[in-house]
C-alpha cells in the first residue's frame, strides 16, 4: 500500500513535528508513507481569501497522481469510528493501493479539490488546529495499520 499525504504549509513547532515523525516511523516500510508539503502561497497584499485557497487548490491538484485514490480531510467530510475507517481502508485496498490524503491550508480548500476528491474525511465536528490535524492524521493512519494487523494498540 502506498499513502502519501500532501499538506498545504511546511513550518511546524517541534511538538508536531515530533508527534508525526513518531508514528510515521511505526507504520509499516511496505506501506511506503510520504508526506509532500506545498509551502503557503505568499498572499498579495489585497488578495483575497476565494482567490489564496484556489492557488493553494491549483498547486494541489499539481500534485495529485491520476493513479491514486483521493481523500480530503474536511469539516464537512463523513466521520468515521477507528474502526469504520479501517474497514473502509480494507475494502478501498482491494482495488486501489495507492491512497493520497489532502490537508488543505487555514482557510480550507478549493471546491475544484473536492470535486477532485473520491472521499471527504472529517476528522471531528469541531475545528482543529492544522497542526493538530497532522497529529491526529497520522496516528489514525497507523491506528488503521494496528487494526488491520490485530496489533494490541487498538483497545476500545
Amino acid at each position: 500500500m502506498q499513502i502519501r499525504l500532501i499538506v498545504i504549509g511546511s513550518k511546524q513547532k517541534d511538538w508536531v513535528e515530533q508527534a508525526f515523525l513518531s508514528y510515521s516511523k511505526r507504520l509499516p516500510k511496505h506501506w511506503q508513507f510520504c508526506l509532500h508539503e506545498i509551502p503557503s502561497p505568499k498572499r498579495a497584499k489585497n488578495e483575497s481569501i476565494p482567490s489564496l485557497i484556489k492557488k493553494e487548490g491549483l498547486k494541489v491538484l499539481s500534485a495529485i497522481k491520476n493513479n491514486e485514490y483521493l481523500i480530503v480531510l474536511d469539516e464537512k467530510g463523513t466521520q468515521f469510528s477507528s474502526s469504520e475507517l479501517s474497514e473502509k481502508i480494507i475494502n478501498l485496498n482491494i482495488h486501489d493501493n495507492r491512497f493520497c490524503f489532502v490537508i488543505g491550508g487555514a482557510d480550507g480548500l478549493s471546491d475544484e479539490v473536492k470535486k477532485r476528491a473520491n472521499l471527504i474525511w472529517s476528522l471531528s465536528k469541531s475545528t482543529l488546529p492544522h497542526s493538530l490535524v497532522r497529529v491526529i492524521f497520522i496516528e489514525q493512519i497507523y491506528r488503521v495499520w494496528t487494526l488491520m494487523s490485530q496489533h494490541p494498540y487498538h483497545r476500545a
